[in-house]
């Protein structure tokens, strides 16, 4: 049978995100969820992970969103001390650091260990893991503490991915009825995959920090109506 990973993304950053992950895991098909280490709600989102202990849980790296847990990263941040958004990572790699990346990072799966959690993998919000220029960084941290990343691209050649293969199609108009009914037909036989979600409730916080809030509801829905297909996929 072919390896199947449902990873639900997002983990702390609401209350409302982290009960849609739980739900989804315990009522649903997720397998895994990532957690934002530097979120709102990521002190709720390990409570709820040490109580859920048959959901795995690793580290979404972030880069992109919020504040970074240190405070000496001046390549990483704007002038109001939050990281760079989305677009000025993306378009200027280079003008990032690598060893304040480096060192973010490691903080921040640092304190998934300290909250006496044992991550699963990595990846990372926006896969800003997969920018070709940090590569040097997510292998070395893969490698450090021997976990294995999202695969990211075909530049992830020596690197110990999670997965065979990652689809991200379970997003936006891509989140169908039948998603998880077709699966089968997307990638070769023998082949594992990982499936990126993003089950949540909605709250004021997912709300004000998300363009994407309405559509997890959707996937919420789906991913637990799905369970009765949980032992074919």
């Amino acid at each position: 049978m072919t390896k199947v990973i449902i990873n639900a993304d997002d983990f702390g950053l609401s209350r409302g995100v982290n009960y849609g992950i739980i739900d989804a895991h315990l009522k649903g098909l997720v397998t895994s969820a990532t957690m934002m280490m530097n979120a709102k709600a990521t002190k709720h989102a390990i409570s709820l992970a040490k109580d859920t202990p048959s959901l795995k849980v690793g580290v979404h790296l972030v880069l992109t969103w919020g504040r970074p847990l240190l405070e000496d990263v001046p390549s990483l941040i704007d002038e109001a001390g939050n990281f760079k958004k989305q677009i000025f990572v993306y378009g200027n790699p280079v003008s990032i650091s690598l060893d304040d990346l480096e060192r973010e990072w490691t903080a921040q799966i640092e304190k998934c260990f300290d909250a006496d959690l044992t991550p699963s993998h990595l990846d990372s919000h926006h896969h800003v893991h997969g920018i070709k220029e940090f590569y040097p960084v997510i292998k070395k941290l893969s490698e450090k503490y021997g976990l294995p990343v999202r695969n990211a691209g075909t530049h992830f050649t020596d690197i110990q991915t999670l997965t065979d293969v990652f689809l991200d199609d379970f997003y936006g108009d891509g989140v169908t009825d039948s998603y998880f009914e077709n699966l089968h037909e997307q990638v070769e036989g023998g082949k594992s995959i990982e499936i990126m979600t993003h089950p949540a409730y909605l709250d004021e916080t997912l709300m004000k920090e998300s363009s994407y809030n309405m559509q997890r509801l959707k996937e919420t829905r789906i991913l637990m109506d799905a369970k009765s297909i949980k032992q074919k996929i």
